[in-house]
């Protein structure tokens, strides 16, 4: 019998025999780590060598009634999670340390205790007195939350087999032990270990169990990639340090829409809901300047108005800079590269810097028309009005695409007292808003009509 493969990428979770720097899976380096199996296993007994019990079968037009749901009454959270808290779910949360998801989940457990649910909360990288003076700082001393700061499974399932709560939060699932598996705490088989057992209690008791994630550098929840498979709901708690704004993101979400976003401001007293974030925003926005586009975006099922800056200037080196904040720096050299192909205008020779104003981060191919006439304000030094708002796709043809749902983008913009948008070409916009739309089928046509060049 071969030998068992005992490496394992933390990135990309692949597999392989021996130990090397780099992974052949995904290209990352110093992510593979040595895994222990978790159990001995069967042996030369195949599994269809012995009966097991035989599955109910269903066709698909068997119905079932929704899962119920409990709201917390914390409307941008209960937004993110689909509705509200559903029953036997497993929710995994990853952010950046500092970033505040400790006092997201300790406000929503409050909220949700105070909705109805027994709450557990359980903090394997803080003791209870650091949680309790958190919780005294946000004004939840009274909420009705359990507190224990435990990193040990086994006793941790015992204490929830006997309690029988509601929601358990899970603060982190990289400090978690199970004591069957011999690696240290935080490896992949810990992780992959604890989130299976915790997955799994969720699942047979009815309980819904909420795990805090760290993340890697590059962003993303750090551990197995197999513990995102496993959940049916996870969260990104965005932001930059430099800003009060805090996004909640959903990038899984098998109980709502997937990419549903809450908004967050930071305050002295713990995070605040933000309605209207298109206005939060934009509030900073001063006069109008060269570099400066509104950009009428979607973030799940709502329409963001976010502000785009550019900056183009001379550049002494040989490569000149490419710096971008929020947006992909990819499809920033694909703007560039279009606008000179076929556009005519070259960026040579100059360094260019894009910006997400408020700590937001665009995924949306609808952004790059506004990037576009960022980068081109800011090279030919022109302002836009500022009552203009941009969206729309580019082509690598240099053809303009119709951005989705442009009506909802429209409304937005008007109910924050713009007047005028610059859109491509057809899409079912239904109305105009009420703005004076100015359309253009490809960019040099764009180019031509904002800034009077071809």
């Amino acid at each position: 019998m071969a030998k068992a493969k005992s490496f394992t990428c933390t990135a990309c979770g692949a597999s392989f025999s021996k130990w090397s720097g780099r992974c052949e899976g995904c290209g990352a380096w110093n992510t593979i780590a040595q895994e222990t199996p978790l159990s001995s296993g069967p042996g030369s007994k195949s599994l269809g060598a012995a009966r097991g019990t035989p599955i109910t079968l269903s066709d698909l037009s068997t119905t079932e009634t929704p899962p119920p749901r409990t709201r917390s009454g914390l409307d941008e959270l209960d937004r993110v999670l689909g509705g509200g808290m559903v029953p036997s779910s497993a929710i995994l949360v990853g952010g950046d340390p500092g970033i505040g998801k400790s006092t997201l989940l300790l406000q929503g457990a409050a909220k949700f205790a105070r909705a109805g649910l027994k709450t557990l909360y359980i903090s394997g990288e803080e003791a209870s007195a650091q949680v309790r003076m958190r919780a005294q700082r946000l004004g939840l001393s009274d909420a009705p939350v359990k507190l224990a700061a435990e990193t040990n499974l086994r006793d941790i399932l015992t204490t929830l087999d006997a309690e029988r709560p509601d929601l358990v939060i899970i603060d982190s699932i990289q400090t978690m032990w199970a004591d069957n598996v011999e690696s240290a705490p935080g490896s992949v088989s810990q992780v992959r270990a604890a989130a299976h057992e915790l997955t799994s209690f969720a699942k047979r008791s009815g309980v819904s169990v909420v795990l805090v994630g760290h993340v890697t550098k590059e962003g993303q929840i750090a551990g197995p990639r197999v513990v995102e498979h496993m959940v049916d709901t996870v969260l990104y708690f965005e932001g930059e340090r430099g800003h009060q704004f805090r996004i909640l993101r959903a990038v899984k979400n098998r109980f709502g829409p997937a990419d549903e976003i809450g908004v967050f401001e930071m305050t002295g007293a713990g995070l605040a809901e933000v309605t209207n974030p298109s206005a939060l925003f934009l509030s900073e926005r001063g006069q109008p300047s060269p570099g400066s586009v509104v950009f009428a975006g979607i973030e799940g099922t709502r329409p963001v108005l976010v502000e785009l800056q550019a900056l183009v200037a001379p550049s002494s080196l040989s490569q000149p800079r490419r710096t971008v904040v929020g947006w992909d720096g990819g499809r920033l050299a694909m703007i560039l590269a279009v606008l000179e192909a076929r556009c005519g205008i070259p960026f040579t020779g100059l360094d260019v810097y894009l910006n997400v104003a408020g700590g937001l981060k665009i995924t949306e191919p609808a952004a790059d028309l506004a990037v576009a006439a960022a980068l081109l304000s800011a090279r030919e030094d022109a302002a836009l009005p500022a009552d203009t708002v941009v969206f729309g796709e580019i082509s690598l043809s240099g053809a303009l695409r119709p951005a989705p749902q442009s009506e909802n983008r429209l409304k937005e913009a008007k109910k924050l007292g713009f007047t005028a948008a610059i859109a491509p070409t057809g899409g079912k916009t239904g109305t105009d808003g009420g703005l004076a739309l100015t359309r253009a089928a490809d960019l040099t046509g764009f180019v031509g009509e904002v800034f009077g060049a071809g």
